[in-house]
């Protein structure tokens, strides 16, 4: 075991007891395995600390305190306290914690980082809680706690033992452990073994678990008129049809702008409130509305033109790196290789369009629905409304996806807004129409890629990147950063009014189809074999680094071997093509390699091998379902992912424009885990950024063509 310092203060370790009477308890699901009915229900539970309450027949709810978007989160959390409480999965309820930023941390669901940030605090929180166990039957038994183990729920001393149960009502009087001990890896019992998603029943059961489900008594509805364009805001309207509806109640202008700025560019929105969602809908259909110029109206012509432009320009301000001498490398090469990749603006298209519930009253203000950033989204609404944060309250629903879109609260926003105005409980609902086009976009981008070699080797690199409203494009201390010689990275930002925001894996979603494409592409250039060539430069970064690395290259050596050795790499079938690709991204090491037939002459995806190397596996089942979703998702938007702008205004608003993969174009995903105990790392993202790459090095290895835009298809790529 290791021995740590609790870092739990008083205010989070809540030692209060609570009497909740057995009748509670109806409705919940029997713990976590429902055929488990031994128990008699509990006639008292005991809040042993934020997390935990340990009723008296031994019973354990265990509260998941991130926002649970689809990535397991409500179940893996819980497992990692269930495993250093030491007490059986089947004895444990969980339930999703309500925002509470004093007793939980980092309650975000973001950047594929809820299990590694919240790792060491959920150990020691449940071990933290198996310790006071202890410490309380030591005093009953009057032995030397250091004497005691426990299992299974129960503290242990020789042939007698006490459940937790039991020690509970005493356990939370109790002084908190001054320092604990965790369970070596080793010793896991739980963190390592498949368990049910909690939510499933639910879920199949249709049961109100998301935000679209929630309901308050006395809620209205609301359907938001938002400007049909960028760059457009209300001029004037005309709400006389729309109040025709049978339904509608009421029909108003609302602002939910944050800064003046935003007034002056965006202006006010208008909102059709009505008794249900349907009325609400048809009432916006109803509703005319003018608008009016507020800034310049973009085109996607015009992008391509200035990120274009500005892959050719160099300055002080657009290095973010540079190592040795590229233009001298360039020089003295044996040969010389450029290309240029570009990707358009994504939106999300969450299975749940985006939706909030909001009741602001004099005294308080309730928010509920599914956001990934409620900490975020409650101080933006006190501020918005100018309350005090402590009379806002959040309570978080499970979310329909969201891969980055429900980052934003800007939904939560405008139902604050309006029930503000109006001073009942509303929840605003959008479209799939409003979704696609009033969202928050990945944005569009450029790279261009230029290395030199000599003696088989890669002797010289120039990275530049150009995106719209995205900031820094760049990942310039990844690979292959340290492992070639002389090394250059620029990044150039085009401001823009359209708005972007984080999509799945932020930059890096396309930034790793260029490069690994470029590297495929080099390969071919050098006559060196593809994964060779990344061995290479892995090889002089992990033994003489030039510069900063942010990455570890033996792992991602380890991930590129693996895949290799799964996926077949040396030894292909007769008849299929195969492309391979690995990336470093939210801590995790992936490799993937893709196998392309040909069916009636043209190229399809048969299987994808990836190799992963995220630390300890907390539930396998889980994990396996999040490589083969950001696998499907990758090479889905990389075939079709397309969409264009055209003064201001988005050209597609529903799924008949917008192509998304289909269940019989997806590929098996072939999973495979680099075993180890390290602390674990990101999952939700980080099988997404290769996957596009490794299909496009497949394609090319199938059909003789490379594809440098995405989407694929307007490449005259069509898939078998």
């Amino acid at each position: 075991m290791t021995v740590i310092k609790t870092k739990i203060d008083r205010r989070s370790f809540l030692k209060t007891s609570a009497l909740a009477g057995g009748g509670l308890m109806i409705g919940f699901a029997w713990g976590c395995n429902p055929s488990n009915t031994e128990k008699l229900p509990p006639k008292e539970w005991f809040d042993v600390n934020a997390f935990l309450s340990i009723a008296d027949n031994g019973q354990v709810t265990i509260m998941s305190p991130n926002p649970e978007i689809g990535q397991n989160v409500k179940t893996s959390m819980p497992m990692i306290v269930a495993e250093e409480l030491d007490i059986a999965w089947e004895d444990v309820i969980v339930k999703q914690a309500g925002l509470n930023v004093n007793s939980f941390t980092r309650q975000i669901a973001g950047g594929s980082q809820s299990i590694r940030a919240g790792w060491a605090s959920l150990r020691m929180t449940g071990a933290t809680a198996r310790q006071l166990m202890i410490n309380t039957a030591a005093k009953e038994w009057d032995v030397d706690a250091s004497t005691l183990t426990t299992e299974a729920g129960f503290v242990l001393n020789g042939r007698k033992k006490l459940s937790y149960g039991e020690l509970a009502s005493k356990a939370v009087l109790e002084e908190i452990p001054t320092e604990v001990e965790l369970k070596k890896p080793q010793d896991f019992k739980i963190i390592g073994q498949s368990k049910t998603n909690v939510d499933l029943d639910g879920i199949v059961q249709g049961k109100p678990l998301f935000g679209v489900d929630y309901m308050a008594d006395g809620m209205v509805y609301a359907a938001v008129m938002r400007p049909p364009a960028f760059g457009t805001k209300l001029k004037s309207f005309d709400d006389t049809e729309a109040r025709k509806v049978n339904g509608v109640l009421d029909v108003i202008t609302f602002d939910d702008n944050e800064r003046d700025d935003q007034r002056k560019i965006r202006g006010e929105k208008i909102a059709i409130i009505a008794t249900n969602t349907w009325a609400a809908f048809k009432g916006k259909k109803a509703l005319k509305a003018n608008w009016e110029k507020s800034a310049p109206l973009e085109n996607t012509s015009g992008h391509d033109k200035e990120l274009n432009r500005l892959l050719d320009v160099s300055n002080d301000k657009s290095v973010m790196r540079s190592d040795g001498n590229a233009k001298k490398a360039f020089t003295e090469a044996d040969g010389t290789l450029e290309r240029t990749y570009e990707a358009p603006f994504l939106p999300h298209n969450t299975l749940e369009p985006m939706n909030f519930f909001a009741n602001v009253s004099d005294d308080k203000v309730e928010l509920a629905g599914p956001v990934q950033t409620p900490d975020w989204t409650h101080n933006r609404v006190a501020g918005l409304l100018k309350r005090e944060p402590a009379t806002v309250s959040v309570e978080m629903t499970r979310m329909g996806g969201g891969f980055g879109r429900r980052l934003y609260g800007d939904f939560a926003l405008e139902a604050a807004a309006i029930s503000d105005k109006i001073r009942k409980p509303v929840k605003v609902q959008f479209s799939r129409e409003d979704d696609m086009t009033a969202g928050i976009y990945r944005p569009a981008s450029k790279y261009k890629f230029r290395a030199a070699y000599k003696n088989g080797k890669v002797t010289g690199y120039h990275l530049t990147g150009a995106g719209i409203q995205m900031g820094k494009s760049t990942r310039e201390n990844w690979f292959p950063a340290g492992g070639i010689e002389n090394y250059k990275v620029e990044s150039h930002n085009v401001t823009s009014n359209i708005t972007t925001g984080a999509w799945r894996a932020p930059i890096t979603n396309f930034l790793a189809i260029a490069e690994q494409s470029f590297f495929d592409e080099l390969a071919k250039e050098m006559n060196v074999d593809a994964v060779q060539v990344r061995l290479d430069i892995l090889e002089r970064a992990k033994n003489n680094p030039v510069g900063k690395v942010d990455y570890e290259p033996e792992k991602m050596i380890g991930v590129i071997k693996l895949a290799a050795e799964k996926g077949n790499w040396s030894n292909p079938e007769a008849g299929v093509s195969k492309g391979f690709s690995c990336y470093y991204s939210h801590n995790t090491y992936v490799a993937e390699v893709a196998d392309v037939k040909t069916v009636n002459g043209q190229p399809k995806i048969t299987n994808m091998t990836v190799a992963v190397d995220c630390g300890i596996i907390i539930n396998p089942e889980a994990a396996i379902n999040q490589i083969q979703g950001g696998v499907v998702d990758g090479i889905g938007h990389a075939m079709y992912g397309d969409f264009a702008f055209v003064d201001g205004a988005p050209q597609a608003s529903n799924f008949d424009k917008f192509r998304l993969i289909r269940t019989s174009e997806a590929p098996t995903v072939d999973v495979h885990f680099v075993e180890s105990l390290n602390d674990p790392t990101g999952l939700g993202e980080p099988s997404l950024p290769p996957a596009g790459g490794a299909l496009a090095n497949a394609i090319a290895a199938a059909t003789g063509r490379r594809v440098y835009k995405i989407p694929f298809t307007k490449q005259d790529i069509a898939m078998g």
